[in-house]
């Protein structure tokens, strides 16, 4: 009984000063995750392959870094130690080699687990058993975890991340923490001092505007939304993200079931949202549409832009929503969404459009400012400025994307 008391008072001790690593995701974290493509069929070649093309085609360059194994990773029931085991069938090779296969390509290396008793796919969860597991993650070399929320029963959710926090904290190893409770449980009133990035709402799924019922085989079901509904269920939270601390609207379904247009516009409001980009296909059989959209180094820089501040909907009429975000400098970016069937011409008035932003305590005005305008998907600068109205024909579901900059 002694050691038992000392060990745990050892343990308060070296969990006294714990807390998140403060300097990880200063912007929002940009890498892929294995779930919306492979689910629970997931092995160390589709993730080496993953490495490969990053590394080959230039997404390092992009600002892509972490490479994230989702769930299925490990067997049904852990050790006779309690440890977690990486099925050998799936991870021949084990994590700590994959793990260093990742970093030899430059990039960092990601795994996932969950705070129920277990995950969503039936594999053990990491209730009871956080500080083995975290000191595990740190053996294989892990650099991002990503942490469900699945079977949990009671648990009260700020303490139960904020105990998996600690025990990252006290492994030693710096690993960007991403909470994934669904929104559930409003994070963002708890989770900036918790974790890096929680997600918002429930999944996404492959389609602009839909629900779906979503099983895959899994022990339980649960609905999943397309692009539209993700952004828009939750309101008045933009204030909670920023340097360190983002909302999470779920993963990229880039390059996956949607045409170019809505791929186009997925990646531009989710950049224009200040969310990680963590896409989300299987990049070896990418068409070019896809590898355009994704590597596009000026919508990435609305997204990754230093001032931190989340993009909001100014306004929705008439098939017509439009998307702003002020960025560092001065500048600005505006999107306009064409919510219709049919190719769409717009008018829009920057004079008679005066856009206030009170988080950022900044005003678009072009009755004081011109400003230059730059099409970031054509990368090309307009003849027009805000001197006159804007005049432009936008496909269905697509977006034209602009940097506004002070002439």
């Amino acid at each position: 009984m002694r050691k038992l008391l000392l060990g745990l008072a050892c343990c308060l001790v070296l969990n006294a000063g714990a807390q998140k690593f403060e300097n990880l995701a200063q912007t929002p974290p940009m890498g892929w995750n294995s779930w919306n493509t492979f689910a629970l069929d997931i092995n160390e070649q589709v993730v080496k392959d993953m490495a490969d093309l990053f590394a080959k085609n230039g997404l390092k360059e992009a600002g892509y870094e972490y490479i994230v194994i989702d769930d299925g990773w490990s067997l049904k029931e852990r050790d006779k130690n309690g440890n977690l085991v990486p099925d050998p069938k799936k991870f021949p090779s084990g994590m700590k080699a994959l793990a260093d296969y990742v970093h030899s390509k430059g990039f960092k290396f990601g795994i996932y687990n969950c705070a129920g008793s277990h995950t969503c796919g039936g594999y053990p969860g990491g209730r009871g058993h956080e500080y083995q597991d975290a000191l595990l993650y740190a053996s294989f070399g892990v650099d991002f975890l990503k942490y469900d929320w699945c079977s949990t029963g009671k648990l009260y959710a700020p303490e139960a991340y904020a105990t998996m926090r600690d025990a990252l904290h006290t492994a030693g190893r710096e690993v960007l923490f991403s909470i994934c409770e669904w929104g559930d449980n409003d994070p963002w009133s708890w989770a900036p001092e918790t974790g890096h990035m929680w997600r918002t709402t429930g999944d996404i799924y492959c389609c602009w505007d839909c629900e779906y019922i979503r099983d895959k085989g899994l022990p339980t079901q649960w609905s999943a939304w397309g692009v539209w509904p993700i952004l828009h269920m939750r309101k008045d939270i933009r204030k909670y993200a920023g340097p360190g601390h983002w909302n999470d609207p779920d993963m990229l379904e880039i390059g996956k079931c949607m045409n170019a247009a809505e791929d186009r516009s997925h990646f531009a409001l989710w950049c224009l949202s200040a969310a990680p980009l963590i896409l989300g296909n299987d990049l070896r059989t990418a068409n070019q549409d896809t590898w355009d959209i994704i590597k596009n180094t000026e919508v990435i820089a609305i997204d990754q832009d230093k001032l931190g501040i989340q993009g909001f909907e100014y306004s929705c009429s008439d098939s017509l929503s439009v998307w702003v975000k002020p960025l560092e400098g001065g500048d600005w970016a505006i999107g306009f969404v064409n919510l219709s069937q049919k190719t769409k011409n717009i008018v829009f008035d920057w004079k008679t459009n005066i856009i206030n932003d009170d988080l950022a305590k900044r005003t678009l005005d072009a009755n004081t400012t011109e400003y230059k305008l730059r099409d970031l998907y054509q990368h090309k600068d307009l003849k027009s400025t805000t001197k006159k109205p804007l005049v432009a024909n936008i496909g269905s579901h697509d977006i034209l994307l602009l940097r506004l900059s002070k002439k």
